[in-house]
C-alpha cells in the first residue's frame, strides 16, 4: 500500500516529461559524437529522477498546505496526501531523501565530469525547487510554462548531450589563484542541440498549458494567477495549438544532421494523431477527460524523434 501511495504522491505517470528528454539527449549524443559513458548516464539518471519525484511531492505537499478551497471539484482524490490521508511529517521525510539522494548522485557526476555540470545542474535545482516552493511559487505565475519548457526540454538534453561529451560541446573553468572563470561553448553544436529539443520545449510547456487551461477556474479561487488566467481560456487554447504546429521545426534539424529522408517523413507523420488530439481538447479541455491528451502528444512527438534518432543510428552501422 505505501507504493501505491508514494507513486501517486510523485505523479509516477507525469516522470516521462523528464525521462524523454534525457533519452532524446542520451541518443542525439551518440549519434553526434559517438560517445557514451554508462557511469554518467546512471548517476544523472538517478539524479533527474529522485529530483523530479521530490519537485511533484513538493508541489503537492505545498497544494495541501496553500489549499483556499478544500471541497468538491475533486479536492479529494486530486492531492494524494488528501486521498490517502498521508502524515504530512511523513511526506516531508520523503521529500527530504529524495533530495539528497539527487544531489548525492548530482555531485558525483560533477566530479566525474566539471564545473558547468555544477552551474547547470545547481540552476536546474533551485529553479525546480522555486517552480513549487515559496510564496511566489513559478507554478503560480504565468511563466509556468516558459520555465517547465526551458529546462525539462532543453536543459535536460543539453546536460544529457554534455556528460557524454563534454570537450566536444562545451567547458567551464575556474582559476582560484587568479580569480577567473573561462567559459567555452561550442554555438552551433548548442543551437542544434535546442533545435533538436524544440518538440521537447513546446510538448513540456504544453503540458503545464494544458492543466492550467483545465483548472482555470479553480486557479483563480485558489489565488494561482497562471498564464490562462491572465490571457483568457480562448487565447491560451490557441497558444496550445500554434505551439504543436511549431514543434516540427526539428525536423528541418534533422535533414540537416543527414537523417535518412524517408525517417523524417515517418517523424511527420505523428502530426495526423497529434492534430486530432489538440481538436479534442480544444473542444472540450476538461481535466478528468481530455488533459491526458497533452501527455500523449508529448509522448507521441518524442518518443517519436528518439524512434528516429535510434533507426538513424542503425543505418550508421
Amino acid at each position: 500500500m505505501f507504493i501505491v501511495k508514494y507513486l501517486k504522491l510523485v505523479e509516477i505517470q507525469t516522470k516521462v516529461a523528464s525521462i524523454i528528454p534525457f533519452i532524446l539527449g542520451t541518443l542525439y549524443a551518440v549519434y553526434r559524437f559517438g560517445d557514451f559513458e554508462l557511469l554518467h548516464f546512471a548517476l544523472m539518471l538517478i539524479s533527474l529522477l529522485s529530483f523530479d519525484m521530490a519537485t511533484t511531492a513538493i508541489n503537492n505537499y505545498y497544494d495541501y498546505i496553500k489549499a483556499k478551497r478544500k471541497h468538491g471539484y475533486g479536492y479529494e482524490v486530486h492531492n494524494a496526501i488528501v486521498q490517502y490521508k498521508m502524515n504530512p511529517r511523513g511526506v516531508a521525510a520523503i521529500i527530504i531523501v529524495l533530495l539528497i539522494l539527487a544531489i548525492g548522485a548530482g555531485l558525483w557526476l560533477f566530479m566525474e565530469t566539471g564545473w558547468l555540470l555544477l552551474l547547470l545542474g545547481g540552476l536546474s535545482f533551485a529553479v525546480g525547487i522555486l517552480y513549487s516552493f515559496g510564496p511566489l511559487a513559478i507554478s503560480r505565475m504565468p511563466l509556468g510554462e516558459i520555465f517547465s519548457g526551458l529546462f525539462m526540454g532543453f536543459v535536460i538534453p543539453f546536460v544529457s548531450v554534455y556528460i557524454h561529451a563534454q570537450d566536444k560541446l562545451a567547458s567551464l573553468d575556474l582559476d582560484i589563484q587568479s580569480l577567473t572563470v573561462t567559459l567555452h561553448v561550442d554555438l552551433l553544436e548548442t543551437l542544434l542541440i535546442l533545435l533538436i529539443s524544440v518538440p521537447a520545449i513546446f510538448g513540456i510547456a504544453n503540458i503545464m498549458l494544458a492543466n492550467n487551461i483545465c483548472d482555470v477556474e479553480d486557479d483563480i479561487e485558489n489565488r494561482r494567477y497562471t498564464l490562462p488566467v491572465y490571457i483568457g481560456r480562448p487565447r491560451a487554447i490557441q497558444l496550445f495549438r500554434w505551439l504543436y504546429y511549431a514543434s516540427y521545426i526539428d525536423l528541418i534539424v534533422l535533414i540537416m544532421l543527414k537523417v535518412p529522408l524517408l525517417l523524417v517523413i515517418l517523424a511527420l507523420a505523428t502530426l495526423i494523431p497529434v492534430r486530432k488530439n489538440l481538436i479534442r481538447f480544444a473542444d472540450n479541455p476538461v481535466k478528468q477527460y481530455t488533459f491526458k491528451l497533452a501527455v500523449q502528444n508529448f509522448v507521441l512527438i518524442s518518443t517519436g524523434r528518439i524512434v528516429i534518432l535510434a533507426l538513424a543510428l542503425l543505418f550508421m552501422l
